[in-house]
C-alpha cells in the first residue's frame, strides 16, 4: 500500500495542476473517483492483472467503461496510466488528489467512529467543534464500530480524539497495570 502511495504521487501532483489548470477541480474529482471505483472492482482488477490483455485494450475497456463520463484530459491520462502500467494505483491516485483537493479549498477530512450512528444534530455539533479547532470548513464522514462499545472516536489528519468506551477502559486497564 505505502509502495502504491509512492507510486501515485507524482500522477496526483500532475493531475492536481492539470485540473487547477483546467479550473475545475471538482469535475477531476468526480473522474477520478469513477476511475478508483472501476478500478478497484474484484473483477476488473483480474483483468487488469491478466498478462495476456494488451494495454491498447485494457484502455479501451476502461475507456468504454468510462463513457461520456470522462473529459478528453481524462481519457488522456487514463491511457497514460494503462501505457505506463500504472491504472492500478488509481484509488491511490485519487486519494493524493482529494487531499490536495481539501487543502486548496481549506477543507478538512474528519472521520467519526462511532458505536452507534450519529444523528444529525450530533454529526452537526462535532463538525462545529471540529471546524473551530482547525480553523477551516469540515467534510465529515461517519462509520460504525459496535467493538468501541459507546462513544466515538474522531481522527483529522494525524489527530486522533479517542473518547471511546474502549478507549477509556483500555486506559483505565493501563492505569491499573503501573
Amino acid at each position: 500500500m505505502q509502495e502504491n502511495t509512492t507510486i501515485a504521487r507524482p500522477y496526483a501532483r500532475a493531475v492536481f495542476e492539470q485540473a487547477q489548470e483546467e479550473g475545475d477541480l471538482q469535475e477531476w474529482s468526480v473522474m477520478l473517483q469513477l476511475l478508483k471505483l472501476i478500478v478497484s472492482d474484484p473483477a476488473m482488477q483480474s483483468v487488469i492483472k491478466n498478462p495476456r490483455l494488451e494495454r491498447e485494450k485494457l484502455a479501451e475497456l476502461i475507456l468504454d467503461i468510462c463513457g461520456k463520463h470522462l473529459t478528453e484530459s481524462g481519457r488522456n491520462f487514463v491511457n497514460l496510466l494503462v501505457d505506463a502500467g500504472r491504472i492500478s494505483v488509481a484509488p491511490q491516485i485519487h486519494a493524493l488528489f482529494e487531499e490536495k483537493k481539501d487543502r486548496a479549498e481549506g477543507v478538512a477530512g474528519v472521520e467519526v467512529i462511532s458505536a452507534y450512528p450519529l444523528d444529525d444534530n450530533q454529526q452537526e455539533k462535532i463538525k462545529k467543534i471540529m471546524a473551530k479547532r482547525l480553523g477551516k470548513k469540515i467534510d465529515i464522514t461517519t462509520r460504525i464500530d459496535k467493538s468501541l462499545i459507546g462513544g466515538a472516536v474522531i481522527r483529522a489528519g494525524d489527530s486522533v480524539i479517542d473518547a471511546s468506551l474502549k478507549g477509556r477502559l483500555k486506559q483505565l486497564s493501563h492505569n491499573f497495570a503501573e
